[in-house]
């Protein structure tokens, strides 16, 4: 499974253009390493889209459960973040971090492209709609043209609204949050931009009750693993 575990931290964020290169160079050889090695983190993505002006990057974090990511090793990492971490935080731009409770997944493998939909509860939606109703959504996105995989995550603040050192390091970065995000990956962006438009329109008229779709198509730019990481549990 591209997403195991009942949970799954995502992120979406700019970063400073002149920073661009230092960003990747640290993301992949420092920052996910670091994050996979935390018990309880499973898989890491890193997603690019270089052509849309708020969100260029994006990482979804796999977790065990919703308590890895409010864990004391989780948060002191957080509060005590190393010398390359702590130079990168000044880059960062229109930050927004949540966690997710996973409540639905379907597919298998991982996508070379995903598609990250933040919605809000629509008018007589709610926690208990979006719980009844989302294994069917799940099964009827899967369907779609170049679509291997689905995940539905319910939001969850209370987890990743925490306060810490790098909070502090990135002030003045408040960003709207959401209720709800399916994350759908495929074979790659230009076949996921092909069918966004039922992707969406599944989204629309499900019992899960979703609205205000706020919608962007990645490539994976970088997938890892625990396994991958020496040292981190297996």
């Amino acid at each position: 499974m591209s997403i195991p575990g009942n949970a799954f931290l995502a992120l979406w964020h700019d970063i400073e253009p002149s920073a661009w290169v230092d960003y990747t160079e640290w993301h992949t050889r420092e920052h996910m390493p670091e994050r996979l090695s935390i018990p309880g983190f499973t898989v890491g993505k890193r997603l690019v889209n270089h052509e849309v002006d708020r969100y260029r990057y994006g990482t979804i974090y796999a977790g065990d459960d919703l308590e890895v990511f409010r864990s004391p090793p989780y948060l002191e990492r957080l509060n005590n973040p190393t010398p390359w971490s702590t130079s990168m935080q000044p880059a960062f731009r229109n930050f927004l971090r949540v966690a997710c409770e996973r409540l639905v997944s379907r597919g298998a493998g991982d996508g070379g492209a995903m598609v990250t939909v933040r919605l809000d509860f629509a008018e007589g939606g709610s926690e208990e709609s979006l719980r009844g109703n989302c294994a069917d959504l799940a099964d009827e996105i899967l369907k779609l043209e170049a679509v291997s995989g689905v995940h539905i995550g319910l939001s969850r603040d209370e987890v990743s609204g925490v306060r810490t050192r790098e909070t502090e390091l990135r002030l003045g970065m408040t960003e709207p949050g959401f209720d709800a995000v399916v994350l759908v990956e495929g074979s790659g962006k230009p076949e996921l931009e092909a069918s966004l438009g039922k992707i969406e329109a599944a989204i629309a008229r499900s019992a899960c009750k979703l609205a205000n779709p706020k919608t962007i198509v990645y490539n994976l730019a970088y997938n890892l693993r625990n396994t991958d990481v020496k040292g981190a549990p297996s």
